[in-house]
């Protein structure tokens, strides 16, 4: 048993990254977004050093996601996406753990 509890632990530290990779290729937002690398919009390591230590980040990204946004990262627009107000947060939490 004593084995397994660092396994658990890692696995419950893990899960929620992995749902929100999930819910990310769920969504298409794989798409456009690179988890290192532009594709068509910003890689989500370039989304998280820009709103690094920005307050309220969480909830403006999410109203991104979930409105779409234009202009701030070049002529190409984000479209709106088909998520909830729970999926957008969740995917903005993930997105702005990257380093």
């Amino acid at each position: 048993m004593k084995k397994l509890i660092p396994v658990i632990l890692g696995l419950l530290i893990a899960a929620p990254t992995m749902a929100s990779e999930e819910l990310a290729k769920a969504k298409n937002c794989t798409t456009c977004h690179g988890m290192a690398k532009k594709i068509v919009g910003p890689g989500y390591q370039e989304i998280a050093a820009k709103r690094a230590g920005e307050k309220g980040a969480e909830a403006a990204l999410a109203a991104k996601i979930k409105n779409g946004s234009k202009d701030e990262w070049g002529k190409v627009p984000m479209p709106a996406n088909a998520v909830t107000d729970a999926e957008a947060l969740a995917l903005a939490k993930w997105v702005l753990s990257f380093k």
